[in-house]
C-alpha cells in the first residue's frame, strides 16, 4: 500500500533476521502494486469466510452453556456440598416467576439429574482437548497450509457435536469424552488462522484483516447464545446440537471450494492483487524450516510480553463466556430466553469494537501518524483496564439485573480494543513463522490460562449460589434488613 510520497511497505530480508526488522520500510514501489481492500478482493473474502468460519466455531463452543440450563432437571439434581438453599437475589427483583427453574421441553425430550460439580466439569471439557492442539495444530499448520487445519477442525468439531444428545443419554462421562474432542478438533483453528494471514495479510492491512476474521468470535456468541435458548425453547435442547453441527458442516464445504492457503495457489485472484500481496510480504509469508529456536523463544521479552497480555486481556472473557448463563440464571433469575438474550449483548459490542479498532488503527499506521508498537499498545492498555475497572464494578451491583447487564456488556465491548493490540502483535514480531508464536499463545488465547480455561466453568458451577458476590448481596441484605 502506498505511502506519502512515493514510501511502501516492502518486504524484509531473506534470512533469518526478518523476525526482528521493522514492519515498516521506505522504499520506492510502482503506485500500481497498491490494491486497497474490496468486497471483490481475494483477502476480503478469505476475512469474511474465516469471520463466518469463527462464527460457528464459537457458536459450537458455547451451544452447551445455555442448553445446559434445559438439559437438567432442576427438581431433581443433587445441589453441591458447599452450595446454599437460599436464593441469593428476591426472584421479584426482576419480576420472573419461573427463573432458576428447569424450562419446558417438548414431550419426549430427556432431561438429567447432574449435579453442580458435574455440569462444571462438562462445561470445562472442551479445553481439555482444546489444550493439547494448540501448539502442533500451528506448527503443522505452518508446514502444510493452515486452510486443511482451519476447516478440518471445524468439520471434526461439528461431525462430534452432532453426537452430543446420543452421548449425554449415554451418560456424563461419554459427554465429557465427546467435548473434549471437540476442543481437541477446534484447538488448531486460531493458530491455522495465524499461519495464514501471514501469507496473505499485507502488513499495512493487519489489523483490519485479522479484526475482521477474529471478530467472527463475538459474533458467532452473539448470534449463538440467544439462538440457542429459542431452540431449546421451542424445539428442545438436542436440535441446538443439529442445528449448530449442520452449520459448521455446510461452512466447511465453500471453505475448502473458495480457499487457498496463498495466493500463488489462489484460482481465482486477480495479478494484480496477486502481486500487491507477495511484493508486500515477501518471503515473511514463504516456508520455514522443521527447526524450532526454543531457547529463543523462551528468553525472548515480547514473546512473553505478548502471552501475559493475553492471558490477562482474555481472562474474564472465558469466564463470562462459559459462565455468564450460569449467573444469570442461579443468581440473577432471569428465565431461559432471558437469560439468553442477555448472555449475547457482551459480544455484540465486543465484535462491534473488534472491527472498528482494526480499522482505526490501520488507519494510524498508513498515515504514520503513530509507530507500529505505539498502536499495539494503546489498544492493548485500553482492551486491559477499562473492562477490568467493568467487571469489578459488578460484584457490587448488587441484585440490579440492569446495573449487573450493564457492566458485564461495557466490559466486553471495550476489551474488543484488545483485538488491534496484542492479538496481531504475534504476526508484528515473527511474520514467518506466526504459528509458532500463534500456537504458544494460542495456549493463552483467546480465553486466558489454561487454569483458567479448565477452572472457570467448574468454580462457576460449583459456586453458584455461594461464591464471593452471593456472600456480598447477602451480607448487604442483612445490613439492610437490620438497618
Amino acid at each position: 500500500m502506498a505511502l506519502q510520497n512515493g514510501y511502501s511497505i516492502n518486504s524484509t530480508p531473506l534470512d533469518e533476521s526478518g523476525d526482528t526488522s521493522p514492519l515498516l520500510k521506505k522504499e520506492v514501489v510502482d503506485v500500481d502494486d497498491s490494491v486497497p481492500p474490496q468486497c471483490c478482493s481475494a483477502r476480503c473474502n478469505l476475512a469474511i469466510m474465516m469471520f463466518f468460519g469463527f462464527s460457528v466455531v464459537y457458536g459450537l463452543r458455547v451451544n452447551l452453556s445455555v442448553a445446559m440450563v434445559a438439559m437438567v432437571n432442576g427438581t431433581n439434581s443433587q445441589p453441591s456440598l458447599n452450595s446454599s438453599v437460599g436464593h441469593e437475589c428476591p426472584v421479584s427483583s426482576h419480576g420472573n416467576n419461573n427463573s432458576s427453574q428447569t424450562p419446558d421441553q417438548p414431550d419426549g425430550i430427556p432431561q438429567y439429574s447432574w449435579d453442580s460439580p458435574t455440569q462444571g466439569l462438562l462445561l470445562g471439557a472442551f479445553f481439555f482437548g482444546y489444550l493439547v492442539t494448540q501448539i502442533p495444530g500451528g506448527y503443522l499448520a505452518g508446514h502444510f497450509g493452515g486452510s486443511i487445519f482451519l476447516g478440518g477442525g471445524v468439520l471434526g468439531t461439528a461431525a462430534l457435536t452432532l453426537l452430543t444428545p446420543l452421548a449425554a443419554q449415554l451418560g456424563p462421562y461419554w459427554l465429557f469424552g465427546l467435548r473434549a474432542l471437540e476442543g481437541f478438533g477446534e484447538g488448531v483453528t486460531f493458530p491455522a488462522m495465524m499461519a495464514m494471514w501471514a501469507r496473505w495479510a499485507p502488513p499495512l492491512e493487519r489489523s483490519r484483516l485479522m479484526t475482521l476474521s477474529g471478530s467472527g468470535a463475538n459474533f458467532g456468541a452473539f448470534v449463538a447464545l440467544p439462538l440457542t435458548g429459542f431452540i431449546c425453547h421451542s424445539l428442545g435442547w438436542p436440535a441446538v446440537f443439529y442445528i449448530c453441527g449442520g452449520a459448521g458442516c455446510i461452512w466447511t464445504v465453500f471453505w475448502f471450494i473458495l480457499v487457498s492457503d496463498q495466493p500463488g495457489t489462489h484460482p481465482r485472484i486477480s495479478t494484480r492483487e496477486k502481486h500487491y500481496i507477495i511484493n508486500s510480504i515477501g518471503k515473511d509469508g514463504g516456508a520455514h524450516g522443521w527447526s524450532v529456536p526454543l531457547l529463543p523463544m523462551v528468553l525472548s521479552v515480547p514473546l512473553w510480553a505478548i502471552i501475559v497480555s493475553q492471558m490477562c486481556a482474555n481472562w474474564g472473557y472465558y469466564t463470562l463466556l462459559t459462565s455468564l448463563p450460569t449467573y444469570m440464571d442461579t443468581v440473577l433469575h432471569f428465565d431461559l430466553r432471558q437469560n439468553a438474550f442477555l448472555s449475547a449483548l457482551p459480544y455484540l459490542g465486543g465484535w462491534a469494537f473488534s472491527v472498528i479498532s482494526g480499522v482505526v488503527a490501520d488507519s494510524l499506521l498508513e498515515k504514520e501518524l503513530l509507530s507500529v508498537t505505539a498502536v499495539r499498545k494503546i489498544f492493548t492498555i485500553t482492551g486491559l483496564l477499562l473492562p477490568a475497572a467493568f467487571l469489578v464494578a459488578v460484584g457490587y451491583s448488587g441484585c440490579s439485573g440492569v446495573l449487573a447487564v450493564t457492566f458485564l456488556t461495557l466490559s466486553t465491548t471495550v476489551g474488543g480494543t484488545s483485538a488491534a493490540g496484542v492479538f496481531i502483535n504475534q504476526i508484528d514480531i515473527a511474520p514467518r513463522t506466526p504459528w509458532r508464536d500463534g500456537g504458544m499463545c494460542s495456549v493463552y488465547r483467546p480465553g486466558s490460562a489454561p487454569e483458567e480455561r479448565l477452572s472457570s466453568p467448574c468454580l462457576a458451577a460449583g459456586r453458584s449460589r455461594n461464591g464471593p458476590w452471593q456472600r456480598r448481596i447477602r451480607s448487604r441484605q442483612k445490613q439492610r434488613e437490620t438497618g
